[in-house]
């Protein structure tokens, strides 16, 4: 599949970045006789986040627990979905988790399990946002809540944003049931995903958006209401905090992958085009964050290495605290900018820092 918009990366400065990270990057494996794909603390991961979704599931399902112990269990369930998507579902998606295409394509399939749509995200994740990253009116994961969150210049303004640095986490948590319930169904019957044309889809496809999305809402809706003894409003209860928690968590690290106070936005010339080398135009829209933290990389499948994923989404993200420091050294080298925050934390707070001057700026 190939995007058909007319934008072009113009490599004004004849840039020799990428050609040199790649080559640095292939012979650290070669060195080391590593493979790029999974490796056992990758498939540990895999069934640790996996695993412990359907085992959060069936402890709800034996009603051995108090309703508010169950609803801890749901928001938890929710969690593990998120960590499941980013350490399972993304990398194999990518074709990165295994060297066999059979391997990549039977575990993107948990994505269409946890409720989501590969055909979708493939389109909107792998093709545009890796590709025009940042850049306003092609990459929409910029586009999170229209008219209430704001989070480019270019973005309309109204005034209830004054406030949306108090009030946009807490939309961040219906980023799931959205996507779930929402967001798939609207962009595989849309014509365009960003400026990307949407005119490849087989029935195939089709089929599977419904079919996947009836096993999903028989396993996480009409199972639980069938077998719980709960009233209808209290599965509600749990259905939506179980759905917030995992919306919480897909939202807020994918925000603070790419807006941040350090990232650009960058705009198009005259022409439609981006006057830079596309590996450089990635440096500048996207940063890392907690690269030194195990438990942040384990639980964000790599997704705090945004750099060194959107330069090389072919390798498994089990590797990128190695090659990050590859990545790092060539970049300041070449006098490209490796953008980073040291902790969650303070990516969080920067972060908010870009809605909070965005709420300022607000009409």
């Amino acid at each position: 599949m190939s995007a058909t918009t007319r934008l072009k990366f113009i490599d004004t400065q004849n840039s020799q970045f990428f050609a040199t990270v790649k080559r640095n990057v292939d012979q650290y494996f070669k060195e080391n006789n590593i493979s790029k794909n999974a490796n056992a603390l990758m498939i540990f991961k895999s069934i640790f986040f996996f695993g412990g979704v359907w085992v959060f599931y069936g402890l709800i399902l034996s009603q051995h627990y108090s309703l508010l112990a169950m609803l801890f269990l749901a928001m938890a369930m929710g969690v593990f979905k998120a960590a499941s998507a980013f350490n399972i579902s993304h990398d194999a998606m990518h074709g990165s988790y295994s060297s066999k295409e059979w391997v990549n394509n039977l575990l993107a399939y948990t994505f269409n399990i946890l409720g989501a749509n590969i055909s979708v995200w493939v389109v909107s994740h792998n093709i545009v946002h890796h590709t025009f990253t940042n850049i306003e009116d092609h990459d929409e994961d910029l586009i999170v809540a229209p008219g209430l969150i704001r989070l480019t210049a270019g973005d309309k303004k109204s005034k209830i944003q004054r406030f949306q640095h108090l009030y946009a986490f807490f939309l961040y948590g219906f980023a799931s049931l959205s996507w779930v319930l929402r967001k798939d169904y609207m962009k595989m019957f849309q014509d365009k995903i960003g400026q990307h044309v949407t005119n490849h889809y087989t029935t195939r496809d089709y089929v599977e958006l419904f079919v996947y999305k009836a096993i999903n809402y028989t396993i996480f809706i009409v199972i639980p209401l069938v077998v719980l003894d709960i009233t209808w409003w209290q599965f509600l209860i749990g259905f939506v905090a179980m759905h917030f928690a995992m919306g919480f968590t897909l939202g807020l690290v994918f925000q603070l992958a790419h807006v941040v106070e350090e990232t650009s936005f960058p705009a198009t010339n005259e022409a439609g085009n981006i006057e830079e080398a596309w590996a450089v135009h990635q440096m500048c829209t996207t940063a890392n964050f907690g690269m030194d933290s195990f438990v942040t990389s384990f639980i964000c499948g790599g997704l705090n290495f945004q750099v060194e994923h959107h330069l090389f989404p072919k390798v498994c993200h089990i590797h990128y605290p190695a090659i990050s420091k590859i990545v790092k050294e060539t970049a300041e080298s070449m006098n490209v900018p490796y953008l980073y925050n040291d902790t969650f934390f303070t990516a969080l707070h920067s972060h908010y820092q870009v809605l909070k001057k965005y709420s300022l700026e607000a009409a």
